[in-house]
């Protein structure tokens, strides 16, 4: 018995480059940067004091200065991508709410209202502190809210497995489809923790770049001289459909999820395996979920985060998963532009790499002037080139060692 077919019919997302999906596309295959000082609150006494903020955002325009106040950043940024990429789709759930799902993530949820309420708890006590901090706080309210906006009542939930989670969303929500649970399902992530505390804290693990005098060229994913990532903030929703329901509506088929796979490396808290084993192990199981081989591969969307051991195992991982194949696919990191969205990011990068499809383009690695030699496949620096790319993968590492990996293929 053959399995059920998942598509993406629609995309949506607000992301340092641009507040929808197309704005975002256009920056990023023209390699520009969206990573610059941080102008949401005074930096100045942090060690990092660059970020990829979303730029020109009105969440009282989207949703009404009354819900906007009560609702946190990650949960406007979610609500925005999922307008949007409805819209695309012209998915109706109304038609049949209950076979419509929304999985949506966030590694870390709304941590600008966690940062209020404790200065108010310390400040001026309980008594001041928002009876709406906890909604606006907790990491699966994005999914929460954008089922109320859209009226979707089928299976919701958030994921949370840090970096790995926007692609952990997708995957497992294309897995909902397949299993025949629901014929829709919006998924992806979103992220805003470009705060005091979520810079201090990540700067604090000596995590991040601290190139302040030249932000545009700060993340530098695969080069010699990276000195760490760039936090960003942002969101991405996907629509992921029964290939049968969306051809029977008469839905523009985007792209085929072909494959998923996940994996832990089970080692260690923050450092990924040094070899790349778990990473390599869930990019040899979404080709294998996907019917592929390492020669089919046209394009890959790097993890990438411009951090010393991240980018050395992810290319220890590449050539392990593809063999010589590794060195003919070109291979880029879309963070140099964007900066890190943590759980984000997969979801921001899947719609990269379905766009990359669209386009028969592959965007560029910005700032890499200096190859790793360790680093040492074709990872696209500087421009981006036209290229024939039907299969496409995106891979995801997130603290804790959890390792993803999503397959697209083109609809024709």
């Amino acid at each position: 018995m053959s399995r059920l077919r998942v598509v993406v019919t629609g995309m949506g997302a607000v992301t340092p480059l641009g507040n929808s999906s197309k704005a975002s596309w256009a920056a990023c295959s023209n390699g520009t940067s969206g990573i610059a000082r941080i102008t949401g609150f005074d930096a100045s006494n942090l060690t990092t004091q660059i970020a990829g903020e979303v730029k020109g955002f009105n969440a009282a325009e989207l949703l009404g200065v009354k819900e906007a106040r009560r609702s946190s950043r990650c949960i406007h940024m979610a609500l925005c991508a999922a307008r949007e990429a409805l819209a695309q789709s012209g998915l109706d759930p109304a038609a049949d709410p209950g076979q419509v799902g929304v999985l949506i993530g966030s590694g870390i949820g709304g941590l600008e209202f966690m940062e209020r309420a404790t200065l108010a708890l310390y400040n001026e006590g309980p008594r001041r502190i928002s009876p709406f901090t906890i909604p606006a706080m907790i990491s699966d309210m994005p999914a929460g809210m954008v089922a109320i906006d859209i009226g979707a009542r089928g299976p919701n939930m958030g994921v949370v497995s840090a970096c790995a989670t926007g692609s952990h969303a997708i995957g497992e929500a294309a897995e909902w489809i397949r299993r025949g649970r629901v014929k829709a399902v919006l998924a992806g992530g979103t992220e805003a923790a470009i705060t005091p505390l979520g810079v201090a804290a990540f700067g604090a693990m000596q995590a991040l770049s601290t190139r302040n005098d030249d932000p545009a060229r700060a993340s530098r994913p695969f080069d010699r001289d990276r000195d760490g990532f760039v936090p960003g903030e942002g969101a991405a929703v996907l629509v992921l459909e029964e290939a049968d329901h969306a051809r029977a509506r008469g839905a523009t088929v985007l792209a085929e999820i072909a494959g998923y796979g996940a994996t832990d490396d089970a080692s260690h808290i923050t450092q990924p395996d040094a070899k790349g084993e778990g990473a390599r192990r869930a990019i040899t199981l979404a080709l294998e979920d996907a019917g592929a081989t390492p020669d089919e591969v046209d394009y890959i969307n790097a993890h990438g985060t411009s951090t010393q051991l991240n980018d050395v195992a992810e290319t220890h991982a590449l050539k392990a998963a593809l063999g010589k194949r590794a060195y003919a696919i070109p291979t880029s990191s879309t963070k140099s532009m964007t900066g890190h969205l943590l759980g984000a990011a997969g979801a921001v990068e899947a719609m990269f790499c379905i766009q990359a499809i669209a386009a028969q383009f592959v965007p560029p690695t910005v700032n890499l002037d200096n190859p790793d030699p360790e680093c040492d496949l074709d990872y696209v620096p500087g421009t981006g080139r036209a290229h024939p790319v039907r299969l496409a993968l995106s891979t995801s590492f997130g603290f804790g060692g959890h390792n993803a990996c999503l397959a697209f293929r083109h609809p024709g």
